[in-house]
């Protein structure tokens, strides 16, 4: 190495290669003058590229370090200083004794669930300062992401960053970036925001499971038209984190949870050790900090999604999330109780067989009615209950406490029947958490002349015991609608009422 013991900027002197790509290289250095270790990134001569690329490429380096300079968070590389080398740009960096993430899976390996979450904390946290600081990173990737000696992980390289206020330095129709880790909507053209880096930390997450990107294919072009279209491929190995990964991974930027939910998200993975599950994604449930608390509740657990790209959900606290949460709370990955009305959806053109639509009753005293026209249904709702995120197959409600929630939800096509729906979810619940179900009641029974079923059961959550009850209806071909209530168990009795008014007041619209 001819570079090593060079000189840069009559200051640092390069000791070490610590890493090296296609544009540039990475030595540990001594700052002479402050007597510290420094990393210092230093461009290669690029002899292909034009005055004006090159131009382009040295500002897009010191864009790094003013972009990073705007952050300041332990998740964060230090950016120290920025200096010439014989007209080459180099970053001066605080030095991390580190490997990365991408060495780590090198050659298809994988981390369990519980330590993917922890390097997920310190990346989302990254994010979080970064795009406060209107910073969009739009290149996180597991080979930016450094493991640090001590525990820490740290988000580096922000060279291709884009500030808010400048302009992307970049031509028409290019995309800068790793292909495997670009968002969607990157790929179409689209001006990309907050979003497509939690859709990277998405991917990232699930190579860090599965050991191996979730769209790759044999050429670039094959993958980035995987990334647009295709579906995400089934995980085998991400346990607790299977429905954030998902959610994480939504095509649509507006159906992935934010940078704060995705972190609480995270912190309710069970870490490497404390029994959580090692293969398949088990646990779907509501995690939350209620107002003026500090510490974390099991939120009531959302319906059974049938469709997996929608089993991580919102709940109606702002705070409230789906996901995985530690050993000991109930698989409820029930997305819908159904006891719901109704069959067909307005403006699709399936109808699931007449139902006889009874008059419904008025709405209830402290209740008001709500029309949701993406589902095709209306249903009273109790005045004060917010609502929370909704998609096109679920819109969830909870109550000022955030413990007791309500989820309205519809499947298209449904399956054979709401009750072999149910029997499938219990038949996992009793596998994998043995001791914290318990089934009080689950019968077919009749909706408005559909098939339909009921299931009711109690789980434990970290501080208190919930109840809850799910009611669907619905033909299969068609549409199954769902309604859903889970409340503390000691509170029962005060809300299986609003149940009972939201069922009878629930009505498909025509």
């Amino acid at each position: 190495m001819s570079d090593e013991g060079r000189l840069i900027a009559g200051r640092y002197r390069l000791a070490e290669q610590i890493g090296r790509g296609g544009m540039g290289t990475v030595w540990r250095a001594e700052d002479e003058v402050l007597s510290r270790h420094v990393a210092l990134k230093r461009l290669h001569v690029q002899r292909h590229l034009s005055d004006d690329e090159l131009a382009t490429l040295y500002e897009r380096t010191r864009r790094e370090a003013r972009s990073a300079a705007r952050i300041a968070h332990p998740n964060v590389v230090v950016v120290h200083d920025v200096v010439d080398d014989e007209g080459l740009p180099c970053i001066v960096m605080e030095y991390v004794p580190s490997t990365t993430l991408d060495a780590l899976l090198k050659g298809g390996g994988a981390v369990p669930p519980g330590e993917a979450a922890r390097v997920g904390l310190g990346m989302v946290a990254a994010l979080r300062a970064a795009h406060a600081a209107g910073v969009l990173h739009r290149d996180v990737k597991p080979g930016n992401v450094l493991l640090g000696a001590d525990g820490r992980v740290v988000l580096t390289d922000f060279g291709i960053a884009m500030a808010s206020g400048t302009s992307t330095l970049t031509k028409t129709g290019e995309i800068v970036g790793s292909i495997d880790y670009i968002a969607p909507e990157r790929m179409r053209g689209r001006r990309p925001g907050p979003a497509a880096d939690l859709w990277a930390l998405g991917a990232t997450l699930y190579q860090a499971v599965e050991g191996r990107p979730p769209f790759r294919k044999d050429t670039a072009v094959e993958t980035a038209y995987s990334v647009v279209a295709d579906p995400l491929a089934p995980m085998k190995q991400a346990g607790p984190l299977e429905p954030l990964i998902e959610a994480l991974l939504a095509k649509d930027p507006d159906e992935r949870p934010s940078a704060e939910e995705t972190e609480r998200a995270l912190r309710a993975v069970p870490p490497v050790g404390a029994g959580e599950a090692p293969t398949r994604a088990q646990t779907h449930t509501q995690v939350q900090v209620p107002p003026g608390s500090t510490r974390r509740e099991p939120a009531p657990a959302l319906a059974p999604a049938r469709k997996k790209r929608r089993a991580f959900a919102w709940s109606a606290a702002a705070v409230t999330l789906t996901a995985a949460v530690v050993a000991g709370c109930v698989y409820v990955m029930s997305r819908a109780e159904s006891d719901g009305a109704g069959s067909t959806a307005q403006g699709t053109g399936t109808t699931p067989a007449t139902a006889a639509a009874s008059t419904p009753p008025p709405v209830p005293k402290g209740f008001h009615l709500v029309t949701d026209k993406t589902l095709g249904v209306a249903f009273p709702v109790p005045d004060g209950w917010k609502r929370g995120n909704a998609s096109s197959e679920q819109v969830d409600y909870a109550d000022k406490s955030g413990l007791a929630g309500l989820t309205i939800g519809m499947v298209e096509p449904a399956g054979a029947n709401p009750m072999s729906h149910f029997l499938t979810i219990e038949a996992n619940t009793k596998v994998n958490y043995p001791t914290s179900y318990r089934k009080l009641r689950m019968q077919p029974t009749t909706f408005q002349g559909l098939p339909a079923a009921v299931w009711e059961f109690t789980f434990e959550g970290r501080v208190r015991g919930f109840r809850a009850i799910d009611f669907g209806f619905g033909q299969e071909g068609g549409r199954e609608y769902d309604i859903y209530l889970s409340a503390p168990e000691k509170q029962w009795d005060t809300y299986r009422p609003v149940f009972d008014k939201v069922k009878a007041g629930f009505r498909t619209l025509r």
